[in-house]
């Protein structure tokens, strides 16, 4: 009896895994639910570590940004700095040549002063007077940066004087300037008009 029990639960047996085949259905083992579990723990694992990854990229992300904002704000108030210092300067040239118009065409009032003052006078009152309103107007120009250069016995410079002719002397070397036939003047350190001269050839 306990035989045909044992070969009814046999067969019962064979013809479910029979089914199970044929439905395309795994056998499940006791293991399987370990497999599961560690399957589970692996994915909770990679979660986790991605979840890391995204918090350090966010970190990285929003740190970039404060980097650029750094970044643009010093190359702002270098600009900024580059302005100022243009903006004075332009002033600053602005106020040392706003008058080299007016300077220079008084330079010729200058130069006929002086030859007026060349001349012989009968009144010595008058040519006082006159040599004193001649000193009033070259102070006058003078604060105003109005400089003569500097040139009888000099080394020729290009740059200052302007040679109209040579000659030979032995009062002064080669290359010296020996004579001056009209001055020349600086205003505030640029040439406005540069000396007419003789040099030693």
């Amino acid at each position: 009896m306990i035989n045909i029990e044992e070969d009814i639960k046999t067969q019962a047996q064979q013809e479910t895994e029979a089914q199970q085949e044929e439905s395309g259905e795994e056998t499940v083992t006791p293991e399987e639910p370990e497999t599961e579990a560690a399957d589970q723990d692996e994915s909770t694992e990679e979660t986790e570590s991605e979840e890391k990854d995204a918090v350090k990229e966010e970190k990285k992300d929003t740190a970039e940004p404060e980097e650029d904002e750094n970044s643009k704000y010093i190359r702002l108030m270098a600009e900024f700095q580059n302005y100022k210092k243009r903006v004075a300067k332009e002033k600053q040239d602005l106020y040392s040549y706003a008058n080299e118009k007016i300077v220079t065409e008084l330079l010729t009032v200058l130069d006929n002063f002086e030859r007026a003052l060349a001349q012989e006078a009968g009144d010595e009152g008058f040519k006082e007077g006159m040599e004193l309103i001649f000193k009033q107007l070259g102070d006058v120009l003078e604060k105003s940066g109005l400089k003569e250069i500097e040139a009888l016995g000099e080394d020729f410079d290009p740059n200052l004087h302007n040679a109209v002719m040579t000659e030979q002397t032995d009062e002064y070397e080669s290359g010296k300037v020996s004579g001056v036939l009209q001055k020349g003047y600086t205003l505030n350190g640029k040439v406005i008009r540069p000396s007419m001269v003789k040099v030693v050839g």
